[in-house]
Parts: C-alpha cells; sequence; structure tokens
C-alpha cells in the first residue's frame, strides 16, 4: 500500500545515487521504476534530478566526475533523519566515527553532513527542512529498507546504537545469511545488518538500499533488458519476501524485494 511516511529522528529518510553517467542512470531508473523526473539546477553546468512517482519523492540523482582524484565509484547513498546535523555529527566523532563533511545547509531543503562509521560505511545524516525526504515507501518503485554490509557486525551495533539508539535483535538466517540483525528504533524496524563473508569476494562495507517492487522477477527481467547485472540468483526469505540484488549498467548496486505482504 502507498505510504506517506513520517521519518522520525533515527529513520532512514533519503536515497541518492552518485553516478558517472547522469544522463544513462536517469534513463536506466526512470524505465525500470517509472520513476518520473525533474531537473534542478545545481549550477550553470549541473542539475541535481529529482525522482518522483504521483507527485511524491522517491529518490535522486547527480553526476559525479569519475576522473577527479579519489573519485567513489558509482553508489547509492543513505540519509539517516536526525533533530540536529551539529549535534549528531559531534556524537558521530565521539563514538568513534569520522565527519568526512562537515555540517552544511542545502538551501532551504534542510542541514546534512557526511559520515562514516567504524567499520567503514559511509552514509549522511539529514536534518529536514522544507524537504523531509522520499514520500512513499513499501510501494513500486519506493525505498523500503536499508541494509549494512559490514566485517564487524559488533563494532557496528555499538556504533549505531549510541548514535540513533537502535537496540539490535538478531535471528538465525538460512546460508549464505547465518546471522541477520534487524536495528529497532523502539519497537520500529530501522534496518538491518549482515556479516560480510569471506567467499562474497571483495565486497565493500555499506548501506545497501532495497526497493520494493510488485514482482521481483519480472522487475529483474526488466533491468537485465535494460542493460543491468544480475548478483546471484532471485531467493525468497520465508515471511519477508522474494529478492535479488542487481547491478545498474555504471555498477552501482541495489536490491528489488517483492514483500510477502504485497
Amino acid at each position: 500500500m502507498a505510504e506517506t511516511p513520517n521519518h522520525a529522528a533515527g529513520t532512514f529518510c533519503w536515497v541518492e545515487l552518485g553516478s558517472s553517467d547522469q544522463g544513462a542512470s536517469r534513463s536506466f531508473y526512470s524505465a525500470l521504476f517509472g520513476w518520473e523526473v525533474e531537473d534542478l539546477p545545481m549550477s550553470e553546468t549541473s542539475t541535481y534530478t529529482m525522482f518522483h512517482k504521483g507527485g511524491k519523492y522517491t529518490a535522486a540523482l547527480y553526476q559525479v566526475d569519475p576522473k577527479l582524484p579519489n573519485a567513489a565509484p558509482d553508489c547509492w547513498a543513505v540519509h539517516v533523519a536526525v533533530d540536529s546535523t551539529d549535534e549528531a555529527a559531534e556524537k558521530a566523532g565521539s563514538l568513534g566515527g569520522l565527519v568526512l563533511a562537515e555540517p552544511f545547509d542545502v538551501l532551504e531543503a534542510g542541514r546534512v553532513a557526511v559520515l562514516q562509521d567504524p567499520t567503514g560505511a559511509v552514509f549522511s545524516i539529514w536534518q529536514p527542512r522544507d524537504h523531509t525526504g522520499v514520500g512513499l515507501k513499501s510501494e513500486h518503485g519506493a525505498l523500503c529498507w536499508n541494509e549494512l554490509l559490514t566485517r564487524d557486525t559488533g563494532t557496528a551495533r555499538e556504533f549505531y546504537g549510541g548514535l540513533f539508539g537502535w537496540t539490535a535483535h538478531e535471528q538465525e538466517m538460512p546460508p549464505p545469511t547465518g546471522i541477520y540483525t534487524s536495528f529497532l528504533l523502539g519497537e520500529v524496524p530501522a534496518g538491518g545488518m549482515m556479516q560480510i563473508q569471506s567467499d562474497w569476494g571483495e565486497v565493500p562495507t555499506h548501506w545497501a538500499t532495497y526497493f520494493s517492487v510488485d514482482d521481483c522477477d519480472s522487475t529483474v527481467q526488466k533491468a537485465v533488458e535494460l542493460g543491468a547485472t544480475t548478483m546471484g540468483p532471485t531467493m525468497d526469505i520465508p515471511g519477508v519476501g522474494r529478492f535479488a540484488w542487481l547491478a545498474d549498467p555504471l555498477g552501482a548496486t541495489f536490491a528489488v524485494i517483492t514483500l510477502a505482504d504485497r
């Protein structure tokens, strides 16, 4: 069911893609999810692409210059809502995190900072003003889950618990997942966490993004037709849904899932 979320402090509120080819990414995701496109000028030569469905924002996209020193590969970035960006950034530092970009205002939209947790995952914190974040969740083509893949779940558990007040609930899952950690904000699920296994190859520590879809298999087929690559078989999680990992044509990874209650 369509949802206009209320992004409480400590919940994921926004995702944006840094792309080495903004036009190609715009075409891929708008075709895959049926997103409408709104390009906002950032400068005389650059734009910030806002994706939306039915007038409600779903994600964003911006151009990254791959020729710049230390340019990151194409990837989805996540934002967590906070009451105060400045206070949260200071707290993250006291907990062992790094402040990669000090708090700054994004016009009247909000105030942001870019952080790195002690295990290496990069994420942003967002104090909303005019822009609160995504306007839909758990609908076809809408954000529905974020999940930390890390090699040190214990350190990550302590860091995020201290920063956002998350509590951790662990459960044994079928291989290759093993122990899966659900982060809870009060009694509400806020995100997940998995240990990166040695046989997964060179998987970087990162926050992954899941988009809800009506039919996982047909979405995967469409994504491949549009130039994406599958990163393993489509799988069922009893009581959760059917999901698949994909890499878009430029290499940014994401997951699609048909939730069991859809």
